[in-house]
């Protein structure tokens, strides 16, 4: 039996690169790693995350191609956050606020959720101590 050996990335398709993009950089300190054109002609862009190989990938697609319109509650994002209280703060004074939470979960962690541009969520998750 095959298998895989690690996960590389998950791709996000928008309608806006430059906005999600700069949401990724400015709300979650994510860094551009690279940016190319597809074959079909989307245009991509990966974001590095900090102590983390895997690799998100905003694309957008050409235009003439379908708007993306994405369902509520389809998927999310999960980062881990050292404390989610001074993040939620920092986030708020660059004018980023949760949608959700905070919450503590049954295993002692804490949650949050922030919108992300074009109908995705993010997940902060501030593990127990």
């Amino acid at each position: 039996m095959a298998i895989v050996k690690k996960l590389l990335h998950t791709r996000l398709r928008v309608n806006d690169l430059g906005r999600t993009v700069k949401f990724y950089q400015d709300a979650l300190g994510l860094t551009v790693a690279r940016r190319s054109l597809s074959p079909r002609g989307a245009q991509i862009v990966f974001l590095a995350t900090p102590n983390s190989e895997e690799e998100i990938e905003i694309c957008q697609m050409p235009p003439g191609a379908p708007a993306v319109e994405v369902q509520p509650d389809l998927m999310h994002l999960a980062f881990e956050v050292e404390d989610l209280g001074v993040f939620a703060a920092a986030a708020a004074k660059r004018g980023f606020k949760l949608s959700d939470g905070p919450t503590k979960t049954g295993s002692g962690a804490t949650i949050a959720f922030i919108d992300a541009p074009e109908g995705y969520e993010i997940e902060l998750i501030e593990h127990a101590r």
